[in-house]
C-alpha cells in the first residue's frame, strides 16, 4: 500500500510558476567543460552552484523532470533547505498535473525533458517497449532500473548527426559487395541471403535474413572483430590515396579512432546515416536501433532511462536482447520540422501520448500567450531574456538563459522578450492531441 502523501508545507506557494534546479549527467561521451552547452546551461540554472565549470569534465545531459536518476527540484526560498524534489512537490499539489494526467500516469510527470551535448558517439542502442521494459526490470533491476518504455524525440540545436534504423536493401548489398571484412564475420551464407533479396520478397523473409546477418556480426568473437577492423582500416587508408572515401567510410575511421576494436564500428554499416540541421528532429520509437554521433539537441521522452546497448560503449552490453528485440524495419527516419502554431512558435508532435515540444523564438518586444492546457509544462530558456507571467501573478518573473520553469495544468502563461536579442524557449508538455489542449496566440508589442 502506498504511503499517504505528505501534508502541504505552509511555506510552499500555491501552484503557479515554479523555478526548477535541474540535474546534470557527466557521461563520458559529453562535451568537455565550457564547450558543452549543457555545462553552460547548468551553470546558469543553479544560482547556488558557485563552482566554475570544470574544463576536464564531460557535461553530457541536463535533465528536467522527476526521474530518480537526476530529479529536478523546486526552488522554495521560504522552505528549510531551500528546495523540494519536484516529484514530492507534485505529491503535495496533485492538481498541478491536471486530473487526466494524474489519473493516467499515477500522479507523476509522464515526460522527461533533456538537453544533450554529444562530443563522442553514444552506444549502438535501442529502447524497449512497455512489455519488454517490465520484463527486463523484473529480471535485472540493477541494469534496467524502471519498468517504463522510452519513446523519444531529438530536436537539433546545432548540426546533429546520428545513426538510425536499418539501411535499405540496396545499400546493404553495396556493403556485402565492397566490405569483405563484414562478409568474413557474417559468413557467405548470410551474405548470400542478403544479396538474393528481391523487391517481391515477403517482409518476414527480409527481416529473417537481416536479423540473422546482424546477429552474426554482433556476436562475432572479439579477436575476429579486432582483426576485421584492422584490415578495414589498412584497406581504407590505402584506398584514400587513390579515391575519395564516402561519408560512411570516413565515419568508420572516426569511430575506430574513438572506439578501437569495437564491433559497433562495423555495425554502423548496417544503419542509416542521418544529418539534422538546426530545428530538424527525429522520433525514435520502441525497439529501433540508433546512436547519436555528435552535436547538441533538445530531447524529450517518456519518463524512463531504459537503454539496451550492444556496441560503442564501455558500459554493459546486452547483445542477445538487442538482437532479438529490434524491428528490423528498413526505413529512413522521417525528418520533423515542427508545425507553426503561431508566427513565433513551432510544435513538434510525435506519435507518443507522453510528450510534445514547442520551440518559441520571440523577437525583442514581442509577446506570446500560452492558453491554459489540461497538462503541466516545463519551460527552458535557451537564449536571450524576458519575462514569464502566469494568471495567478501580478508581476512577471524574470527569465534568462538557463532558467527552467514548471507551469501547472490549467495555467495561462504570458511570455515576453526584452533586451536586444530574441528569447528562445523550449516547452515540453503532454501530447496535446491526446489531451485536446488549446493552441497559442500572439499579442502585440511590449517592453
Amino acid at each position: 500500500m502506498a504511503p499517504p502523501s505528505p501534508e502541504p508545507d505552509a511555506h510552499e506557494p500555491s501552484p503557479s510558476l515554479l523555478r526548477l534546479r535541474c540535474g546534470v549527467q557527466h557521461y563520458g561521451w559529453g562535451r568537455l567543460g565550457a564547450a558543452s552547452l549543457v555545462a553552460r546551461l547548468a551553470a546558469a540554472n543553479d544560482p547556488d552552484a558557485g563552482a566554475e565549470i570544470d574544463p576536464a569534465r564531460p557535461y553530457a545531459e541536463l535533465w528536467m523532470g522527476t526521474h530518480p536518476a537526476a530529479p529536478s527540484s523546486v526552488l522554495l526560498p521560504g522552505l528549510p533547505g531551500g528546495d523540494l524534489l519536484l516529484r514530492d512537490w507534485l505529491a503535495r499539489n496533485p492538481a498541478a498535473l491536471g486530473p487526466a494526467v494524474a489519473a493516467r500516469w499515477a500522479g507523476d510527470l509522464p515526460f522527461l525533458f533533456k538537453v544533450l551535448s554529444v562530443g563522442k558517439p553514444l552506444s549502438i542502442q535501442a529502447h524497449p517497449d512497455k512489455d519488454l521494459a517490465e520484463l527486463l526490470h523484473a529480471m535485472r533491476p540493477a541494469t534496467y532500473k524502471d519498468s517504463n518504455h522510452k519513446p523519444e524525440m531529438a530536436i537539433a540545436i546545432t548540426e546533429f548527426r546520428a545513426l538510425f534504423g536499418f539501411a535499405g536493401t540496396e545499400e546493404l548489398k553495396d556493403v556485402i559487395r565492397s566490405v569483405p571484412e563484414v562478409v568474413g564475420l557474417i559468413g557467405h551464407e548470410d551474405a548470400g541471403k542478403l544479396m538474393a533479396i528481391k523487391g517481391y520478397h515477403e517482409a518476414n523473409d527480409v527481416k529473417s535474413s537481416l536479423q540473422s546477418a546482424f546477429a552474426k556480426l554482433m556476436t562475432a568473437s572479439k579477436q575476429a572483430v579486432s582483426e576485421a577492423i584492422a584490415k578495414l582500416k589498412v584497406r581504407l587508408d590505402d584506398e584514400s590515396k587513390i579515391r575519395t572515401l564516402t561519408e560512411k567510410e570516413h565515419l568508420l575511421l572516426s569511430l575506430e579512432r574513438q572506439y578501437p576494436e569495437d564491433v559497433g564500428v562495423l555495425s554502423a554499416l548496417f544503419f542509416n546515416y542521418v544529418k539534422l540541421s538546426p530545428g530538424e528532429a527525429i522520433y525514435i520509437g520502441a525497439n529501433e536501433p540508433h546512436a547519436y554521433l555528435s552535436g547538441d539537441c533538445i530531447e524529450c521522452m517518456a519518463t524512463s532511462d531504459n537503454v539496451v546497448r550492444a556496441g560503442l560503449t564501455p558500459k554493459y552490453r546486452d547483445v542477445q536482447t538487442l538482437c532479438s528485440m529490434l524491428t528490423y524495419k528498413q526505413i529512413f527516419p522521417e525528418i520533423l520540422r515542427g508545425v507553426p502554431v503561431q508566427p513565433y512558435v513551432r510544435r513538434y508532435t510525435p506519435p507518443s501520448d507522453e510528450f510534445e515540444v514547442d520551440c518559441c523564438l520571440l523577437p525583442p518586444g514581442e509577446v506570446v500567450v500560452m492558453f491554459p492546457a489540461p497538462s503541466p509544462s516545463i519551460f527552458l530558456v535557451m537564449t536571450g531574456e524576458g519575462e514569464i507571467q502566469v494568471d495567478s501573478m501580478l508581476e512577471g518573473e524574470k527569465a534568462k538563459e538557463g532558467d527552467v520553469f514548471f507551469i501547472p495544468a490549467y495555467t495561462e502563461a504570458r511570455l515576453s522578450a526584452c533586451g536586444h536579442e530574441s528569447m528562445k524557449l523550449y516547452r515540453a508538455g503532454v501530447n496535446s492531441r491526446s489531451l485536446y489542449s488549446r493552441n497559442t496566440v500572439v499579442l502585440g508589442k511590449m517592453c
